[in-house]
């Protein structure tokens, strides 16, 4: 049947035309597509009537080795078209009746997993399968058509072959035959794979061939796996192996391993002693005369009139080791020894190998210092610590920079470690230096002896007599400068004070051992004074023009008067104070203002501005603390009592015997004031009356003027006693209710 779009082709295409009532043509001719139907009325066929097939034993089950071919003329890709292939019959049905399988799609016949097990067992060598083709797919109608299949059983020629032996560099035409394979059964296609891959190839008869030389030290051998293959690529068996070896030729020449770095020997190093291993390399085949190297010693050659030599080497192992000439440190020898293959026969080939040694040093040199004897250095005593005294210098001998490594040390000399040394880890030349102050007096000279030892251990005798060195110092006396007993000072003056006004005493730390002239430096306006020997500060004149808050900074300069060109000097600040009011200028009448020295438990009362009108009504409290000189805050100590009182006592045990001033600074609020407490030190009886000094009498007193006396004494004690009185009453009337801890304190002795 002629498919149905074939018609377009075939038949002639009716016409149509559209015409209106007044004649005119809407629409021309046109074509008309006609479609034919199929119907299923062609049968399928056998491209041939009968199949003849060989199938080998061992074949795989599953592997088609025959593919029936079978058409139908109905539409393709239609029902009618679609094509199912049968086995219909097997003769004979022995050993098994489905010895075969057929693809019902593609037409391949293979053998059955049943027939796989049983061919082998199989006495029949052919057998006849009828075979069925029909059209309608798997539907049970249609058209259908047979045809029949002869398969004949061969004996299976697909077995392995020996290992193939091949000549490196074989000088023959290729591509060169190796051997053949052939798979008995029919429609076959041989597949050759090289592992690793090699140049061979295999022809659709079989025949394996080698397509170039080969090299055995590029590929020693070859696995050759040939697969034979029906036309869809399958396997019909496992693949044949075949091993290729190939055979070696001495083509190739020793190979001395690369120049290493230097082989390190240590010098005097004993015979015998191995420096290192050749080990030259052949690629020919290990094992065979091919590789087998034996070596010869070069160079160096031995020395005229020397018998023995400095090296040896094993012919065998290639070991070289040290002769019976002695090396010498820092020498670098290049040894020349020849590898020979073929065991050195004649018709080999060689090469020369390298060796460099260095023979290192060893620490068998002491160091020792250049000079043994330093000095006499002079010094004086007030030079600073860290002062360089002297640079010594040692050498060592040694070669290697890690055995000429010093260590230095002071070996004696030095018992209060006056003395210090420092270097640098790779230097030989050491520091002493001077770690504390010098004295004449305690030491007027030193002799220090310094050692130098070697780091490393020494190999060999120990250190010889050049190993140590004596500096020798002498100290010279330097007197010191003068010292102040204070770096800086400072005192507080009113700005009302009038000139002559004592501001404090500038004093040296050792007033003993030392007499110094004080001098002022800087004193612009010509405010102040010292006595040059004395060190008292005074005013100079009325303080004009400075202002209460200001300060005031002159420069003490202090010679010494046996060595003027030693001095010393301190800033001098002054303060300046408010001038206190009037009736605060004069302190309130202290009696009997005395202390005796050495201390004891007594001292005096100091008041406040008693006539301040503030003070009078009441207001306070005050403050009192001492003046800003440091000889007085040294030598006195004034305590608060309450706000109107304070109580001034020696601060030492000991004070000089003389009328001393004592600058107390009062304080209320923002105010503050300053009084002289003008106090007499003497030295005391054992009732701790003080015991002065009075001028020699003339002549014994009268009767009268005994009477006088004592009557003069009686009427002042009244007096007295009337005023103290006569003061608590008017102190109880002013404030009854006044704690008591305010009542104000009378100065006792």
């Amino acid at each position: 049947m002629v498919p149905a779009w074939l018609w377009l082709l075939c038949v002639s295409v009716p016409q149509v035309t559209l015409e209106m009532q007044d004649g005119h043509v809407l629409w021309g001719p046109q074509p008309v597509l006609v479609h034919v139907k199929d119907e299923n009325d062609q049968v399928p066929h056998f491209s041939q009537a009968i199949y003849r097939a060989r199938l080998s034993r061992g074949t795989r089950p599953g592997i088609p080795f025959l593919f029936l071919e079978a058409s139908d003329r109905d539409e393709p890709g239609t029902a009618n078209s679609d094509l199912r292939f049968h086995i219909l019959s097997q003769a004979p049905a022995q050993p098994s009746p489905d010895m075969f399988q057929l693809e019902p799609r593609l037409g391949a016949l293979a053998l059955s997993p049943r027939g796989s097990t049983s061919l082998d067992h199989a006495l029949e060598r052919t057998y006849q399968l009828l075979v069925q083709v029909k059209d309608m797919g798997d539907q049970a109608s249609g058209h259908q058509a047979t045809a029949t299949v002869e398969v004949s059983i061969i004996e299976s020629t697909w077995v392995p072959i020996e290992p193939i032996h091949l000549a490196e560099n074989l000088k023959v035409l290729y591509p060169h035959h190796m051997a053949q394979v052939h798979w008995s059964g029919g429609d076959v296609h041989y597949h050759l794979e090289s592992h690793p891959p090699g140049p061979f190839e295999v022809n659709a008869e079989g025949n394996l061939y080698v397509t170039r030389e080969l090299d055995r030290e590029a590929q020693a051998e070859y696995l050759l796996q040939v697969r034979a293959q029906n036309s869809h690529g399958e396997d019909y068996a496992a693949p044949l192996e075949l091993h290729v070896l190939v055979m070696d030729e001495n083509d190739n020449v020793p190979i001395c391993s690369p120049r290493d770095p230097a082989v390190s020997i240590p010098e005097l190093s004993p015979p015998g002693t191995e420096v290192t291993r050749l080990s030259a390399e052949d690629a020919d085949a290990p094992g065979s005369p091919n590789s087998h190297i034996v070596y010869q010693l070069l160079s160096p050659e031995p020395e005229d009139g020397v018998e023995g030599r400095a090296f040896q080497v094993d012919p065998t192992s290639g070991g070289v080791t040290l002769g019976v000439l002695p090396l010498r440190a820092g020498q670098n020898i290049l040894l020349l020894v020849l590898a020979m293959d073929l065991a050195g026969a004649e018709g080999g080939f060689s090469s020369t190998c390298e060796v460099e040694v260095a023979v290192t040093d060893i620490n068998d040199h002491a160091p020792e210092f250049i000079t043994s004897q330093i000095g006499p250095i002079s010094l004086p005593e007030d030079v600073e610590p860290g002062t360089l005294v002297a640079m010594l210098t040692a050498t060592d001998a040694d070669l290697e920079p890690t055995f000429r490594l010093m260590d230095f040390a002071i070996e004696r000399g030095d018992t209060e470690g006056t003395f210090g040394l420092d270097w640098e880890p790779d230097s030989g030349h050491v520091r002493l230096r001077l770690c504390k102050n010098l004295s004449y007096e305690a030491a007027p000279s030193h002799e220090v002896v310094v050692v130098v030892r070697s780091v490393v251990k020494l190999v060999g005798p120990g250190p010889g007599p050049g190993a140590t060195a004596t500096v020798t110092v002498l100290v010279e006396r330097v007197m010191p400068p003068p010292k102040l007993d204070q770096e800086s000072y400072e005192a507080s003056v009113p700005i009302s004070a009038p000139a002559g006004s004592f501001l404090l005493t500038i004093q040296p730390s050792d007033p003993i051992s030392r007499t110094l002239r004080f001098s002022l430096v800087n004193d612009s306006e010509g405010w102040l004074c010292i006595e040059k020997f004395t060190g008292e500060v005074h005013t100079a004149q009325s303080l004009q023009g400075a202002q209460p808050g200001d300060t005031y900074t002159v420069l003490v300069e202090a010679q010494d008067t046996d060595e003027p060109r030693l001095s010393a000097s301190a800033p001098l600040v002054i303060h300046f104070l408010k001038a206190p009011p009037a009736p605060a200028l004069t302190p309130a009448p202290v009696p009997s203002q005395y202390l005796c020295t050495p201390r004891q438990d007594h001292g005096l009362i100091v008041s406040g501005p008693s006539k301040d009108p503030d003070l009078a009504s009441g207001h306070g409290p005050y403050s009192f603390t001492l003046g800003p000189n440091p000889t007085v805050q040294r030598d006195w100590r004034l305590q608060t009592l309450n706000g109107s009182h304070a109580y001034l006592t020696l601060a030492l045990h000991w004070v000089e015997p003389r009328e001393h001033i004592i600058p107390v600074v009062v304080s209320h609020n923002a105010q503050m004031w300053q009084l002289l407490v003008r106090v007499i030190v003497c030295r005391c009886n054992v009732e701790g009356q003080c015991m002065r000094k009075v001028g020699r009498m003339k002549g014994m007193p009268t009767k009268l003027s005994a009477v006088g006396i004592l009557v003069g004494t009686l009427v002042a004690i009244g007096i007295f006693l009337i005023l103290i009185f006569t003061h608590w009453t008017m102190s109880r009337k002013k404030d009854p209710d006044q704690p008591a801890d305010s009542v104000p304190l009378k100065a006792t002795v």
